[in-house]
């Protein structure tokens, strides 16, 4: 008798139990470690015989790494790569209606840190691996997980780290799926758009740093660090800058147009998505590029004039404008002020085309007849920043039916985030198909 699939039975469980897991990423204070998580993922894939191998450059920030090749798949094709981190942001419990880590299931949502950033798409995984081991149902090809520490922070002791360590764990995988992407975006009451992430803008975190003269806060001063730095950050923070639409934001642009029946206009992209939601400060970021001044810090004492300030910058780039984006900072710090850069990774992109995308839009259709995949370009960054450097081709895919009321982009990194029950049953089912295709 054979046993009935049923992708999604876990997936809310899984989901819950690794929020428990508390994966916090302080960035330069450290992390509260995600061993645990790692340990976690090794122990549910190894109740059904698949092996991990564990790997650190710390004590404590963990990575996972677990080659799945049963009986039954092509081994003669490339794997397939299947990422996710572990880490989180940290959460403040007294600003959240639940505790951020209990992984509560409530008005149908599971509820907490990482429930939609990224936990829900690690439990998807985990939850579609095992369903398929245990009713011997094997993928069309290899596949190769990657549950990663430190995504939170740039991925330095995660991602990144295996690339530079370990490349040979990865450079076999032409391909590979992740976050951020997946999603749906009702438009229409018979429409819904899933966008599939095919590119993202390139990373710069920035510390500005002025040079000054120290003197007595009470005297005239010509060479105020603090006056120089604080005219630089505010020309950053108020810079417009000019748009550059990339080919994945055209063609998203484009299937909104035919949706909607309105011609969007770049100069008010915001205000023409409107009725979208807030995906259109989503949409609106990727625009053009950006850079947010996000700290500051000068003086010790309130009558020093201190001899030195310094500030953080967020910078985002569209691909195929780094110069661009380097450029104009240069320009609009002024003389007195320079730059070190903190952390600086390429933008991604690849083509929303070829067998892979054609398997994610046949998925999607087959759970969703309203639904139609199209490419996007993401503001932010994940860790796909770091596989690009060997070769693979990364495109966000970690599918999610959403409510049309639910503010699904400040779930990110936002208080209260949650994610509903229904979505992450979707998601594995689509998941499930999909492993059948890929």
């Amino acid at each position: 008798m054979s046993v009935q699939s049923a992708p999604e039975s876990e997936v809310v469980q899984l989901c819950s139990e690794l929020i428990r897991i508390d994966t916090s990423n302080f960035g330069p204070d450290g992390s509260k470690g995600e061993r645990g998580a790692a340990e976690y993922v090794a122990e549910k894939l190894a109740d059904v015989g698949i092996d991990s191998q564990l790997y650190e450059p710390e004590a404590n920030r963990t990575s996972l790494i677990a080659h799945w090749e049963p009986e039954g798949c092509d081994s003669s094709l490339p794997p397939l790569l299947i990422h996710g981190h572990t880490d989180v942001v940290p959460a403040q419990a007294s600003d959240w209606q639940v505790d951020p880590f209990a992984g509560e299931v409530k008005d149908g949502c599971v509820w907490g840190r990482g429930a939609v950033d990224m936990k829900d798409f690690d439990a998807m995984v985990l939850s579609v691996v095992r369903d398929r081991v245990r009713t011997g149902r094997a993928p069309r090809r290899p596949i190769r997980f990657a549950f990663t520490a430190d995504e939170e922070a740039g991925s330095g002791l995660g991602a990144h780290w295996l690339v530079e360590k370990h490349p040979e764990l990865i450079a076999d995988c032409p391909e590979a799926i992740g976050e951020v992407g997946g999603f749906s975006l009702t438009v229409r009451d018979d429409l819904r758009l899933y966008l599939i992430q095919t590119a993202e803008k390139g990373l710069a975190w920035l510390n500005l740093i002025a040079d000054g003269t120290a003197g007595h806060g009470s005297m005239r001063n010509s060479d105020n660090a603090v006056t120089a730095l604080a005219g630089a950050v505010a020309r950053i923070g108020t810079h417009e800058w000019p748009h550059r639409i990339h080919p994945a934001q055209q063609a998203f642009l484009d299937a909104v147009e035919d949706a909607l029946g309105v011609e969007i206009n770049a100069d008010s992209v915001e205000e023409s998505l409107a009725r979208l939601g807030t995906i259109a400060r989503m949409v609106g970021a990727t625009m053009a590029n950006t850079a947010n001044p996000t700290m500051l810090n000068a003086g010790y004492k309130v009558n020093v004039i201190p001899g030195k300030a310094t500030a953080g910058v967020d910078g985002r780039f569209i691909p195929g404008y780094s110069d661009e984006f380097f450029a104009t900072l240069t320009e609009l710090l002024g003389d007195k002020v320079r730059y070190e850069i903190g952390s600086h990774y390429d933008a991604v992109e690849t083509e929303f085309s070829g067998a892979l995308v054609e398997a994610m839009q046949s998925c999607l259709e087959a759970e969703d007849p309203q639904g139609k995949a199209v490419p996007y370009l993401m503001s932010g960054g994940t860790d796909a920043k770091a596989w690009s450097k060997l070769g693979v081709r990364c495109f966000g895919f970690a599918p999610l039916q959403l409510p049309p009321d639910l503010d699904f982009v400040a779930m990110f990194h936002g208080v209260d985030e949650r994610v509903p029950t229904a979505s992450l049953e979707f998601g594995a089912r689509v998941l499930d198909r999909f492993l059948d295709q890929a």
